[in-house]
């Protein structure tokens, strides 16, 4: 396992898109996935190219947690990207009675062990990526370990992981946030987020690094991708505010409607 930086490079990495994102790499993953999966490879550009982060998608209860992976899962199915699940077997034979002329070794089959893998957000040809958004940390030391089995068995050339700069995204957020309160009424206001940025143990490019430099990914070719507040669109987050009278209303519907 090396770090690398091959995205660097303008020729694998357009400027444009190079500036926007944060990157990590071992194996200069992006020059090697550029060269043997190129359409593939492109098909990545193409998506972080097009991607723009929009408040009102992102800074709404629930967006942290699915509509941004929703949103980038669906940009690479467009393009022909497949969930799938990738199952591994290992076969074990003996060969005996060499040197006998004219006769090939005996061979016999001794063992097959057969496991089921887990699903990757996006597969095609000999690719992957997965969109690991708002998940348990501990999902960045599976991933890794199963790419390094996949890569050793000669299955994939590598592997890609989007995430989120959680540092940047805070700052962005709070910037949007604390403009948005200046414009509703100040019995509506709330200082808090209505997305959670500060848990520390949810999937984000500064556990990604912690994870790669620990050398999970073996020597599997793998590019870790940050979003920043650089993709953020320049649109300001224009939702209504949530009334907690008209909150406090519905919920008392609910209750009288539960009663015998």
């Amino acid at each position: 396992m090396y770090i690398t930086s091959s995205y660097d490079d303008p020729q694998v990495i357009p400027p444009s898109i190079r500036e926007r994102y944060e990157w990590i790499e071992i194996g200069n993953a992006a020059s090697i996935l550029k060269t043997v999966s190129p359409s593939e490879f492109q098909d990545l550009l193409k998506v972080l190219d097009d991607f723009k982060l929009t408040p009102n998608e992102w800074l709404v209860k629930g967006g942290n947690k699915g509509d941004i992976a929703e949103n980038l899962d669906g940009r690479f199915r467009v393009l022909g990207w497949k969930e799938t699940r990738i199952d591994t077997e290992i076969v074990g034979y003996f060969f005996t009675d060499f040197g006998k002329k004219g006769i090939e070794p005996k061979k016999e089959k001794i063992s097959s062990v057969y496991s089921e893998g887990f699903k990757v957000d996006n597969h095609k040809g000999r690719m992957i990526v997965d969109i690991e958004w708002n998940a348990k940390d501990g999902n960045l030391d599976r991933d890794l370990a199963a790419y390094r089995s996949w890569y050793e068995y000669g299955l994939i050339d590598g592997a890609v992981i989007i995430t989120k700069d959680r540092l940047a995204l805070l700052n962005l957020a709070r910037e949007i946030w604390s403009q948005y309160q200046e414009t509703v009424p100040e019995h509506l206001r709330k200082a808090k987020l209505p997305i959670d940025l500060k848990t520390s143990t949810v999937t984000s490019l500064d556990k990604a690094d912690i994870r790669v430099k620990r050398g999970g990914a073996g020597n599997c070719p793998v590019l870790i991708v940050g979003v920043t507040d650089k993709t953020w669109d320049g649109t300001p987050f224009t939702l209504p505010p949530e009334d907690p009278a008209t909150h406090a209303e519905e919920e008392l519907v609910l209750d009288n409607g539960t009663e015998d």
